[in-house]
């Protein structure tokens, strides 16, 4: 294989990833607590269930990541991920909120909140996040 070629025997797997803002639009964001990039903030999500859709996976992920309840609403982006011996296909959906309640971190997550802009930005966050979100248009303010 050449330099800069990717392994096409490399398993894809479907992966979702909520963009769920609050009344103030701040954004939910998790601290993984898995690989890939554990340890970094990102959207919360994960892989999708034999027979799910995208909708029914990223609904069930936020929950099981941040206990929030949220309707999952458009596709705002997808992004593919390296994992070494697997590539992640994640659709981002834009998610709507149904809970007022604080996120609890659970799951594959190790913090769950709702942040701002700024605070956003002083996050040690997966590669690319900050500039994906913001090439779609859903920072939070």
């Amino acid at each position: 294989m050449a330099a800069g070629e990717q392994d096409d025997t490399r398993p894809l797997v479907p992966c979702v990833g909520g963009i769920v803002h609050d009344r103030a639009h701040r954004l939910l964001v998790v601290r993984r607590g898995q690989e890939p990039s554990r340890g970094l903030w990102s959207v919360p999500g994960g892989r999708v269930e034999p027979g799910e859709t995208l909708a029914a996976a990223v609904e069930r992920e936020v929950l099981e990541e941040t206990g929030l309840r949220v309707r999952a609403g458009a596709e705002v982006g997808r992004v593919r991920i390296d994992g070494g011996a697997a590539v992640y296909d994640v659709a981002d959906l834009a998610c709507v909120l149904l809970d007022d309640a604080a996120p609890v971190a659970g799951d594959d997550a190790t913090e769950a909140l709702f942040v701002d802009a700024a605070t956003l930005t002083g996050l040690d966050c997966t590669p690319g996040l900050v500039k994906t979100l913001a090439g779609w248009g859903v920072l939070p303010d």
